[in-house]
């Protein structure tokens, strides 16, 4: 499911990036935060408690720092990115300021347009990830949109007629969702689009209702046999790595104590400017004083920051990202 734009040959060009950040002891991946405004009612992230008069303070271009860390992948989120009006503008320089990358943009779809998807498309956004945990109605009430859901397949099929080719949804691991992540999977092979996992984790709001309990570990051990197994017999639709998969019910269970790897394959970078190891920890200094991180001792997430991290670097890695 890779895009068009991307041909085999690339791969090889990219390990070899990462094999030269990761001696030069800079991220692979940087996250611009472009604003933590946003109009969803998401109960486990207070973004949308973000006074509108944030934006004042927002930067106009990430051109500079992306430039500076010159980095193998750039994901554009938020808050809710598509609330910037000048994302374009933004997406565009930094296209222009690194040579070699790969750019996703992270949104909930819901001020997303198929016409909005293409002019963003041109400026050099290569992936579209729209969050979707639920498949009907619970997915419109858990993020505070009505008809939130059904605007996002309707979206799908639109950017398609646009001719945007890489389109996959973040599906978020939960209590209440584990029936519902295989049919999502299928789901979205039967439209052409891919499917990224993560782990509920209550470190944003310290909102525990959504958390995998003990009595759910058996269901989910056979959740996870189950995607590995899509995975493997149909490449290009779940992009994580299998070594993610496989560690997220030693994390449901406490078994996973490994040293926290983030902040050095990837960062953070906020929209004035400042630079954190994970999206749930505060500043440590601006992009321009960048110091490299160092492993810590933390075990509140599974994020793929965190998990994909510590994942060992294959051929199969760089193509499970850019499908």
């Amino acid at each position: 499911m890779l895009s068009a734009r991307f041909k085999p040959w690339h791969v090889p060009l990219f390990l070899g990036k990462y094999v030269w950040l990761t001696v030069r002891k800079r991220p692979v991946l940087v996250h611009f935060e472009v604003t933590l405004r946003c109009n969803a009612r998401c109960n486990f992230c207070d973004y949308w408690k973000t006074d509108a008069s944030a934006r004042e303070h927002e930067l106009k271009s990430y051109a500079d720092a992306a430039r500076f860390f010159n980095p193998m992948l750039v994901t554009f989120t938020g808050g809710e990115p598509t609330l910037r009006r000048d994302l374009e503008e933004i997406v565009s320089a930094v296209d222009a300021a690194v040579r070699l990358k790969y750019v996703t943009i992270i949104t909930h779809g819901g001020t997303l347009t198929p016409h909005r998807a293409r002019s963003l498309w041109d400026a050099g956004i290569n992936q579209f990830n729209i969050s979707l945990d639920y498949l009907d109605a619970r997915h419109d009430a858990a993020r505070g949109i009505p008809g939130l859901g059904a605007k996002i397949f309707g979206l799908v099929d639109g950017m398609k007629e646009q001719g945007i080719d890489n389109i996959r949804f973040n599906t978020v691991i939960k209590d209440d969702n584990l029936d519902d992540i295989m049919p999502i999977v299928r789901h979205a092979d039967s439209i052409g689009c891919g499917v990224n996992l993560s782990v509920y984790t209550d470190n944003k709001n310290g909102n525990e209702s959504h958390l995998l309990r003990r009595a759910h570990l058996e269901r989910l051990d056979g959740v996870i046999a189950e995607l590995l197994a899509y995975k493997r017999a149909n490449r290009g639709v779940i992009t994580n790595s299998d070594y993610y998969l496989e560690q997220v019910p030693r994390f449901a269970r406490g078994e996973v104590t490994e040293p926290c790897q983030s902040g050095i394959r990837t960062i953070h970078v906020d929209p004035m400017g400042h630079v954190k190891r994970c999206p749930d920890f505060p500043t440590d200094f601006h992009w321009s004083e960048f110091e490299a991180y160092e492993p810590i001792a933390c075990n509140k997430c599974f994020y793929a920051c965190r998990g994909e991290a510590q994942a060992p670097l294959r051929f199969s890695r760089v193509r499970d990202v850019m499908a």
